[in-house]
């Protein structure tokens, strides 16, 4: 009788898990393999001193470490690419779009809700006005949790902060400033001449940037630590301070 074969794909995984401590990365490469369809050959590393011994011997740097058909594939990172979840590094680009999609995608959510609950509708110029509103409040948090690396950041294409270095701190408060009392209907002589200067000076500012200078920059639009590309995301920021600052300012003045 012939035996089916076992066709059982089997990964030999060793990982940090210590009683004060369980490495994060060695519980997502465990779980990314069960999610594979492997039979995890689960090692761990109970103290420093295994750790360091297991990085020597194996000549590794960091942990946890995955070996399959006895070749070692690597660290985390390394494991997502050999499954195909992520491309070869060298295909990789260091910038991405995911925090403003995640942003202005959140905030139109948020606006056709309120939408929905104040008017039964979805669909309205208000919605639109909070979507604006929103996301300005939303982008001046990212701004605000380290306003020195985000002021850094500005000082590489914001024509005003190169003038006046305090401008870059005081930039995150305004856009907030104007996106808190735009979303209350509250106080437009305030929150529309500033949503109007801080967005066309930053519309300037990027166009000059991307399209005049053709500089390749990071866009310091959610904070600091941004990987987002300086170009039509970061514009857009601008254009939508500048359109929410002249129709508020235009409605107030309609009364």
């Amino acid at each position: 009788m012939i035996m089916p074969k076992d066709t059982t794909k089997t990964a030999v995984l060793y990982r940090m898990v210590m009683p004060e401590h369980t490495c994060p990365f060695g519980l997502k490469s465990k779980d990314l393999l069960e999610r594979k369809g492997y039979a995890v050959e689960d090692h761990h590393l109970k103290t420093e001193d295994e750790t360091e011994a297991f990085k020597r011997e194996h000549d590794v740097k960091t942990t946890p470490q995955t070996f399959i058909d006895g070749k070692r594939i690597g660290g985390h990172d390394d494991l997502r690419i050999f499954l195909g979840i992520d491309p070869p590094k060298e295909e990789q680009s260091d910038t991405t779009y995911r925090p403003v999609i995640a942003i202005f995608s959140v905030c139109a959510l948020l606006a056709l809700g309120l939408a929905w609950h104040q008017y039964g509708t979805i669909l309205t110029w208000q919605s639109f006005q909070w979507f604006i509103s929103l996301s300005m409040t939303v982008l001046a948090i990212q701004k605000l949790q380290d306003v020195e690396q985000f002021s850094t950041m500005f000082l590489n294409y914001d024509l005003l902060a190169k003038r006046w270095v305090p401008y870059g701190k005081i930039y995150p408060y305004g856009e907030a400033l104007a996106g808190i009392l735009m979303t209350a209907g509250v106080l437009t002589w305030i929150s529309a001449p500033v949503a109007l200067f801080i967005g066309t000076i930053g519309a300037v500012s990027v166009f000059k940037a991307v399209y005049i200078d053709k500089r390749g920059l990071k866009c310091a639009c959610v904070g600091g630590n941004s990987n987002v590309p300086l170009g039509f995301i970061s514009l857009t920021e601008n254009l939508m301070m500048i359109v929410m600052g002249l129709w508020m300012g235009l409605r107030a003045l309609g009364g």
